[in-house]
């Protein structure tokens, strides 16, 4: 982990960047970037310790956070469905953090891996073709080709302002702040049925917010300029009616899944460059899962069994 360093953490309420500001802010002094239109959300990361700044990246003023943080950590993202306001916030937000932080040590520009195009099952390299992933998907139509930008700005970044970074392709995080299981898990309470894709083996590399926190260290340690790409998932590819299959137990649901061409289709990751640059995750998915559930609905009684 971190410790004594001034961090800033831009997305600071979202899905990941929560628990990320929330594990930082424990042992460094961490400045949480977010539009903060929820107050208990602020008042809960003042009360873990970090000092909380309102600004909306598309258009707001990024000059009251520090020009010299030792890191930049960027987990923010705009998925309104707005083109001009999602390509704003998500690529030219990403340009002003750095300009503003420009002389921090190492920037972490969180990515996707929504950014490939798709191919089956094929375990994508950074090197692959990119592409509208979330095209056929009504759900997240600006996610992409907002994120193939914001990538774009943070290269060009990098390099103008000589700031060490880190592209990192996130795949399917999850955990107690929820995540794309965490839905299944609501889908299958409520007894409604699991699209999957009739094309693919509907492969992904779901990975815990412990492991998240756990790698930042060593991913800002492989910033560089030009700035490194490194996807980031979990070591094992797992199927989604794998998963809601290991859900539905625990809970004593039996999943339904429809098949359609309106959803995404796999996206499976060769992590060979992020063994050799941060190592290997440290949480199977199934105990994963099963801490997930217990969290978020500790009323049920989940059935017992092997967790990993």
């Amino acid at each position: 982990m971190l410790t004594g360093k001034r961090i800033v953490v831009a997305g600071a309420t979202g899905q990941v960047g929560l628990p990320v500001a929330r594990a930082l802010a424990q042992d460094n002094e961490v400045w949480a970037v977010a539009r903060f239109n929820d107050a208990a959300a602020r008042e809960s990361l003042e009360a873990d310790g970090a000092t909380c700044v309102a600004i909306d990246l598309v258009d707001g003023d990024v000059s009251t956070l520090p020009g010299d943080p030792d890191y930049l950590l960027n987990f923010s993202v705009m998925r309104t469905g707005d083109w001009g306001r999602d390509l704003d916030g998500n690529a030219g937000g990403s340009s002003r953090l750095m300009e503003q932080c420009r002389d921090a040590q190492a920037c972490l520009h969180c990515s996707s891996t929504a950014v490939y195009q798709p191919n089956g099952d094929h375990a994508f390299a950074e090197d692959d073709p990119l592409g509208d992933n979330h095209r056929v998907w009504s759900f997240l139509p600006t996610y992409s080709i907002s994120k193939i930008a914001a990538e774009a700005m943070a290269r060009e970044c990098a390099r103008r302002l000589q700031l060490p970074t880190t592209i990192a392709r996130l795949n399917v995080p999850y955990g107690d702040n929820g995540g794309w299981p965490a839905m299944h898990v609501e889908m299958l309470l409520g007894g409604a049925a699991i699209p999957i894709h009739d094309g693919s083996g509907n492969l992904f590399n779901p990975i815990h917010e412990d492991d998240v926190v756990a790698m930042l260290e060593p991913l800002l340690a492989a910033a560089s300029v030009p700035a490194t790409v490194v996807n980031w998932g979990g070591d094992d590819a797992v199927g989604i009616e794998e998963w809601c299959g290991y859900l539905g137990g625990l809970i004593g649901v039996e999943p339904q899944f429809v098949k359609t061409d309106q959803t995404i289709s796999s996206v499976n990751i060769d992590l060979t460059r992020m063994h050799e640059l941060v190592g290997h995750t440290a949480v199977p998915w199934r105990d994963g899962f099963r801490r997930m559930v217990v969290t978020r609905h500790p009323e049920l009684t989940l059935a017992a069994g092997a967790s990993s």
